[in-house]
């Protein structure tokens, strides 16, 4: 059962049961607890492999109940089951690819301090490991948010059917450990989140799926600090670098729209001793003129209500002025995201697909 990498994900009930959904190393299980006089009993429910489980509906007056499955080469899935037996699926949202190709791997790579850090592989069952497979690492770690996960309608039939392999890593300033996992990265500790993600970039090349000329990396807002942080501290690991709607200049982003709000997460820029640990991670004030750095795409979106678009155009200006290449793309419609319309969004997947077989495909 559970262990310190473990965390309870959702509770329901049926007359005679106590449904518990845990989350232990970023996969799913579920559980059915029983009482007999003072004791409890737990019975692990069979549910789908490689997928993040919520709780639905439950019988407060039987021993039915529902649950959702989704995975990464699975379609969110509605199942029925009956105590701790065998589930049978009712509903599933629409299948956007052939997932049979293709497999989910998780392994765990070793950041800085000797902590380990979880990420999950999908790939062809048939991929060469020489280190040219074209792959798309993207995390988050930030604000307790646990990436687990989720069906890929997007990035399957244009990613994975291009011959792509997708990453996603767990690493620290998420929720996928509870609220311990997410505290070892606040304020002055924030450069962890960034060690994470750089450990687990030089795994994938370790493991020869990947080298860095075909290795891209992939993050929106708080995310978009994370690659660009990463970009700016090891230019040397990465061949494309998607940075959208992102938080760059770390010296202003609180006087910005939201950024206020986010203090207790990064520190307070005009206090001096935060300012002090902020300002080396801080992507805008760490690009340099002599670095090498991959051409990276920022993306933003004029009407942005969170993340100001000036830190893409600060970003993306500096870095010209200093003769570094760089795309840019932003959006005039939407707010802190792809867009709001399917053809906004469609524009904005396809620009950033484009952009990364370009760059990690060599055309």
């Amino acid at each position: 059962m559970p262990d310190e990498r473990s965390t309870i994900d959702g509770i329901s009930a049926t007359a005679d049961m106590l449904l518990v959904n845990t989350l232990t190393n970023v996969r799913s299980a579920l559980w059915a607890y029983r009482r007999a006089g003072d004791q409890w009993t737990a019975e692990q429910i069979p549910t789908p492999s490689d997928a993040t489980i919520s709780l639905g509906s439950s019988d407060s007056d039987g021993d039915a109940y529902f649950y959702y499955a989704s995975g990464f080469l699975q379609p969110s899935t509605l199942y029925f089951a009956r105590g701790a037996g065998a589930s049978t699926a009712v509903r599933h949202l629409p299948h956007f690819f052939d997932a049979s190709p293709f497999l989910v791997e998780q392994f765990d790579a070793a950041s800085a301090d000797g902590t380990r850090i979880p990420y999950f592989v999908v790939r062809r069952q048939d991929t060469r490991m020489d280190g040219s497979t074209p792959t798309l690492l993207t995390a988050y770690g930030g604000f307790e948010v646990a990436n687990t996960p989720g069906y890929l309608s997007v990035d399957g039939p244009l990613w994975l059917n291009r011959g792509g392999a997708y990453v996603l890593a767990n690493i620290r300033g998420g929720g996928e450990f509870g609220p311990r996992w997410h505290r070892a990265a606040l304020r002055e500790n924030r450069q962890r989140a960034f060690d994470d993600f750089i450990a687990v970039a030089e795994d994938l090349i370790r493991r020869g799926l990947t080298t860095p000329a075909h290795l891209g990396i992939e993050g929106g807002s708080n995310g978009g600090l994370l690659v660009g942080a990463a970009m700016t501290q090891r230019p040397d690991l990465f061949g494309a670098v998607v940075v959208s709607v992102p938080l760059l200049d770390m010296r202003r982003y609180h006087e910005l729209l939201a950024g206020a709000s986010w203090m207790a997460e990064y520190g307070d820029p005009d206090d001096p001793a935060d300012w002090v640990f902020i300002s080396r991670y801080s992507p805008y004030h760490n690009v340099r003129p002599d670095a090498r750095y991959p051409r990276p795409l920022f993306v933003t979106t004029t009407r942005d209500d969170r993340v100001h678009p000036g830190h893409a155009r600060k970003m993306a200006a500096l870095m010209e002025s200093m003769g570094h290449e760089v795309a840019y793309f932003e959006n005039t419609e939407g707010g802190h995201g792809a867009g709001v319309t399917p053809e906004q969004r469609a524009l904005m997947q396809a620009v950033q697909t484009t952009y990364l077989l370009r760059a990690l495909r060599g055309r």
